[in-house]
């Protein structure tokens, strides 16, 4: 028999934007039921704000609109949450409380419910009631001072790092464990998680180098970021980029016997004036040809090399189509389940949800029968 997965897991998504149903995307491209609960009007805001990142984030999910403002609303959350496994939300820390369904409310009606909270800054410490964006949790992480060219500002990422890494992937982590626990104990538990907090541990170098010398490298200086010549970027001849990654000693001899330099093989590689020279030296070899030209001549060398590639261009490159990493999704491209199982099955992926298109079916298995979901819809209730 094969493994389902998260298959008998049912989470309630409160959550909006970006982080909170990132998170539960996973959970449901490993077979959970995520039911996304919404605001009657509206719903979430990313529906306005873009219908193709909310196409994406919500693949998988069904849609229940619920007014959590009238006492009816928290009532039928309630009666949901008694079977649920998982609640996820992402107000800021009070809101649930003042709406009469935070976690102590909720778990006396369920005992094993795992309430995930996902916030900027978590439940406790003076920033708790702050507002904030990835940029902001990354600033206050170190991340953002560590990003960028040496002498340069500070560059932001349109990956979000504190919202995808340290919020979203962090929580699911979280929450996968206490349900676990749960199942093992019969008892719940409350998943604290703030994007900065998350944010602050994905800071591995930068505190490595702290512990090492006492202080951290200006941007764009430390091991990782440019200081050595053999771990940088190049432009090439056609004004493309390159990723030279041989890190170790046997990368980089392979690298300068490809380029026909082995002599610059046999110099130390540390930081100072002759990594300073060297790095001008590939640079200017890297100017002698195209992007692809350089694909061409060093892939087959095994040096940790790439080319730095548009999207548009990901989307096509062979590795990503051999994984089948791509899918259709209402006629246009989306990353598919990234994680790949033997003997396992994750459903297959699904567009996401009309706003409140599975609200009626939901109330009926609540017991509530046409006439008061009718009722309910009435009063804007659901």
């Amino acid at each position: 028999m094969t493994n389902t997965l998260l298959k008998s897991v049912r989470v309630l998504d409160l959550s909006r934007l970006l982080p909170g149903p990132f998170c539960t995307l996973y959970l449901a491209q490993l077979g959970a039921t995520v039911v996304k609960i919404e605001e009657p009007r509206g719903g979430d805001y990313a529906r306005a704000l873009s219908a193709e990142m909310f196409g994406l984030v919500n693949r998988g999910k069904q849609s229940v609109t619920l007014d959590l403002r009238k006492q009816e609303g928290v009532e039928l959350l309630k009666k949901m949450a008694a079977d649920a496994d998982v609640l996820i939300e992402s107000f800021r820390p009070g809101v649930m409380d003042k709406l009469g369904c935070g976690y102590e409310a909720l778990k006396a009606v369920n005992p094993r419910l795992v309430y995930a909270s996902l916030t900027g800054y978590g439940h406790t410490g003076p920033y708790r009631d702050r507002a904030g964006h990835d940029m902001n949790y990354c600033a206050y992480a170190g991340a953002l001072d560590q990003i960028g060219t040496a002498g340069g500002p500070p560059v932001l990422s349109n990956t979000q790092i504190a919202d995808l890494a340290g919020g979203a992937l962090t929580c699911a982590v979280g929450i996968l464990a206490a349900v676990t626990g749960a199942r093992e104990t019969g008892r719940g538990a409350f998943v604290d998680s703030a994007m900065l907090d998350g944010t602050l541990a994905l800071q591995a170098v930068a505190m490595s180098t702290l512990r090492t010398i006492g202080k951290t490298l200006p941007r764009g200086t430390d091991m990782l970021t440019g200081n050595l010549p053999n771990y940088s970027l190049y432009e090439c001849g056609d004004g493309r980029w390159f990723a030279l990654g041989a890190l170790e000693p046997k990368f980089w001899q392979v690298f300068c016997a490809a380029i026909e330099r082995p002599d610059l093989a046999s110099r130390p590689i540390a930081p100072g004036k002759l990594a300073e020279e060297t790095r001008a030296e590939v640079a200017a070899i890297f100017k002698t040809r195209s992007r692809d030209e350089w694909e061409r001549l060093l892939a087959p060398a095994d040096a940790c090399t790439s080319g730095i590639y548009t999207l548009e261009e990901v989307l096509r490159n062979e590795q990503v189509v051999a994984r089948d990493l791509i899918e259709d999704v209402d006629g246009k491209p989306a990353v598919g389940n990234p994680l790949r199982f033997v003997d396992a099955e994750p459903p297959a992926s699904t567009p996401a949800p009309a706003l409140g298109a599975d609200t009626a079916q939901v109330l009926a298995g609540l017991g509530l029968d046409d006439g008061e979901i009718a009722r309910l819809r009435a009063a804007g209730v659901c």
